[in-house]
């Protein structure tokens, strides 16, 4: 039996009218918390997520502390890749550092499957734990997309602009297409494991996909994003997308069956909207504001809520993640802000 009393976040991403605008932080478990960075001097990221007990712990802790309407599990974008075959490590102050990249058909065809529940054991696991007896509000589950996931195997790690996977694309279009369908197989069933372990909604990060124009967009990645949202449709829970600098493409991702457009901060609600985004959507509070004095703070957020409420099915959160230097009190106070001011304005 699951524990989920507040479903605010989820009515909200279904486009119902609630009383309160929900609200949850990118990157809200860990980063800011001084609780965590003590768990941080004595485990990595990998050894945090292999330990259910502890990873329930980082991913609670921001409900907690926040009052926030949804949790997001505590993970990489990472996880499931190593199953598959790739060899990543985490680098400290770097990020994913992969030995094994993807320089041809050859080595796509040598990718492997996941099978969640003997692979990822541990992530179900939490999943379970957070569901079944910890949260009082729904846990959002997420993947990589393959766009971003395929930028690190290509690129073997982080990149600015991503040459060597558009080149890759470009170039080799029949080994990029197997690369596509071998990592949308990955999320798909990833994802299906992970809303069977009891995630309430999904959230696809195509963190990187901004690199592409919308042509490329709608040839090399649309169709397999299509497929991936068509699947997942079917276990009937939330879908949000969400990437950075990807403003040209909000309408694109409209078009696809999913339920919220997260949006950074690059791109108004209202100008979304009067784009012809008519689906809930998501965002989208710079985060660099957050470091600002609260009178800035409040004056945005303010603007942001008046936008997101001019009609049902808008969730607030920040246009990218909480950086490590943002104080947790900030994010405590602009939660409670968030939903005093929005519920007297919805009341009315």
């Amino acid at each position: 039996m699951t524990r989920t009393i507040n479903d605010t976040f989820l009515r909200a991403a279904r486009g119902e009218k609630t009383d309160h605008v929900p609200v949850w932080y990118m990157r809200q478990a860990g980063r800011s918390q001084p609780e965590y960075r003590a768990i941080k001097e004595k485990y990595s990221l990998f050894e945090i997520t292999h330990q259910p007990e502890l990873c329930a712990y980082v991913t609670r802790l921001p409900v907690e502390q926040y009052n926030v309407d949804a949790a997001i599990l505590y993970k990489d974008i990472m996880t499931p890749l190593p199953a598959i075959g790739v060899d990543v490590e985490i680098k400290s102050g770097i990020g994913p550092v992969i030995s094994n990249p993807i320089t041809s058909l050859a080595d796509v065809e040598r990718l492997g499957e996941i099978h969640p529940e003997e692979d990822v054991p541990y992530v179900m696991e939490t999943i379970k734990l957070l569901t079944q007896e910890q949260l009082s509000v729904p846990l959002i589950g997420f993947s990589g997309a393959p766009f971003t996931l395929a930028s690190y195997m290509i690129e073997g790690g982080p990149s600015k602009n991503y040459n060597k996977t558009k080149a890759f694309m470009y170039s080799e279009p029949k080994a990029w297409f197997a690369l596509m369908d071998k990592l949308a197989e990955v999320v798909i069933t990833y994802v299906k494991s992970q809303i069977k372990a009891g995630a309430k909604a999904i959230q696809i990060f195509d963190s990187w996909v901004g690199a592409l124009n919308v042509q490329d967009y709608r040839y090399y990645i649309k169709p397999i994003m299509h497929r991936i949202f068509s699947e997942l449709k079917e276990e009937n829970v939330p879908l949000i997308m969400f990437g950075v600098g990807a403003s040209h493409l909000a309408m694109e991702w409209h078009d696809l069956p999913l339920d919220v457009v997260g949006l950074d901060w690059r791109l108004q609600i209202k100008e979304a909207r009067d784009m012809g985004i008519q689906k809930p959507v998501q965002g989208n509070l710079d985060p660099a504001i957050l470091l600002s004095p609260w009178e800035v703070i409040e004056e945005r957020a303010k603007a942001i809520l008046d936008q997101g409420m001019e009609q049902p099915g808008y969730i607030f959160n920040l246009g990218h993640g909480v950086f490590p230097s943002v104080d947790p009190a900030t994010l405590k106070r602009l939660t409670s802000f968030i939903h005093e001011y929005s519920a007297e304005k919805l009341g009315r």
